[in-house]
């Protein structure tokens, strides 16, 4: 077993190559930053290469399309066959496209992501691995109780279910976090930052003894450091949510994590309340509103949200429909943001029943209608605004994935004039 002095030694050997590394290649380019001031995790980063552990599913196997009338396969009859443990059930997940987690005999658990075809085989505290030739499987041994997390999105979802006590160190300051209960961790010293996704501080990481990276999409425009926390002995684990087809989607990780940590009985119990109030959303009638979420850029350009963006989604699901849903998406949907001229954005705004400004990011703090007004006086002559139908989003949006479910409900508050307190969406004054 590797010792803490010998992974030190190994940290600053790596630290070294790698800066040997920038100066020959040139340092990686920064990913692009959203308007909502999150770092992008989904269209910059490049495809993952690795391939797949698990059987293709009927829908994706070549004959699947010839054969219709195919029985659907069993929950688990992908799970993989792991030497010595015996297979037990699969975790039922409800909107979550983007993972399976499968249990066996003995408390062990394999957690499959269909984004870049890892496997995380979870050992239970006390208990040794099975020997797994794949090189594909990542053994994770429990308590992980000693967290570095760089996935902004995944945060609130720790704290939603109870558990900050196992994250270690961070790659957000505190005055960056949203998330109430990180930011007074990290005030109180219980969390510490560990240095943004692609400037880890590799010495704290070994000595904070860190049991698992958790990155999001972005690390992939930095393969080197996925390598040198690797050849640390710490697992990287990549967290990519954002490519949930649907909203809700995202915050059923949080049972992905509860499973990690061994705390399902919180997580499920975090994901009931929100899936109890989509069942309650999905039976709000449609309104046929028309809504644009928008903000206005530096170079005074307009950026609506795409329309397979999941807060364009959430419009839908909400009763409303994407005023800027003709646009062109792209290849399977994954820009966040569409970028228009304002003459171009005027043309659909003008008569568009309901404007969101996307107050985050660059935009924080455009949250009254003089602030708007200043950055293009002409929004002026938009019905939405005239009728007093212009609304501001908050910057803590994008933090909180525990709470979309609110989100979707305080839109429909706003499509049918229902009072009460928001969050998210407040009515601009």
């Amino acid at each position: 077993m590797t010792t803490i002095h010998q992974k030190k030694l190994l940290c600053l050997i790596l630290s070294a190559a790698l800066l040997l590394c920038l100066a020959a290649c040139g340092a990686p380019s920064e990913p692009e930053v959203r308007s909502d001031g999150q770092q992008r995790e989904s269209t910059a980063a490049p495809a993952p290469t690795t391939a797949p552990t698990a059987a293709p599913t009927a829908a994706q196997t070549p004959d699947s399309a010839e054969s219709p009338e195919a029985e659907p396969e069993e929950p688990g009859a992908d799970a993989p066959s792991i030497p010595g443990l015996v297979y037990e059930r699969a975790m039922d997940l409800r909107y979550a496209e983007q993972f399976d987690v499968y249990y066996y005999e003995g408390g062990y658990k394999y957690i499959a992501s269909h984004y870049d075809g890892l496997g995380y085989l979870i050992v239970p505290e006390g208990k040794t691995a099975p020997q797994i030739p794949d090189a594909s499987v990542r053994i994770l041994q429990q308590p992980l109780d000693d967290i570095y997390l760089v996935a902004t999105a995944a945060m609130s979802l720790f704290d939603a279910m109870d558990a900050l006590d196992v994250i270690t160190l961070c790659s957000q300051n505190a005055d960056n976090w949203y998330v109430k209960g990180a930011a007074e961790a990290m005030e109180r010293g219980e969390i510490l930052y560990g240095g943004k996704y692609s400037e880890p501080d590799y010495e704290l990481l070994v000595n904070s003894n860190i049991d698992i990276a958790i990155e999001n999409t972005m690390i992939l425009h930095t393969p080197k450091v996925i390598e040198m926390i690797e050849m640390l002995g710490i697992p990287v684990f990549i967290e990519n949510s954002s490519y949930e087809p649907h909203p809700l989607g995202r915050t059923e990780w949080i049972k992905l994590f509860g499973a990690m940590i061994g705390r399902e009985d919180a997580a499920q119990a975090v994901f009931d309340r929100s899936e109890r109030m989509m069942e309650e959303i999905e039976t709000y009638p449609a309104t046929d509103k028309t809504v644009a979420i928008f903000l206005i850029d530096t170079s005074g350009r307009a950026q609506v949200r795409s329309p397979n963006d999941y807060l364009s989604k959430m419009i839908g699901i909400s009763g409303g429909v994407n005023a800027f849903a003709r646009l062109n998406d792209g290849e399977g949907g994954g820009q966040t943001n569409s970028t228009m001229t304002m003459e171009e954005f005027y043309a659909t705004a003008m008569d568009t029943d309901y404007l969101v400004y996307n107050a985050s990011g660059y935009s924080s703090g455009v949250n009254t209608i003089e602030k708007m007004l200043e950055m293009s006086p002409l929004l002026a002559d938009c019905r939405a605004v005239r009728e007093g139908n212009i609304w501001w989003l908050s910057p803590e949006t994008y933090q909180r994935t525990d709470q979309i479910a609110v989100l979707i409900r305080e839109m429909h508050m706003m499509l049918s004039g229902e009072k009460g307190e928001t969050t998210f969406l407040h009515r601009m004054e």
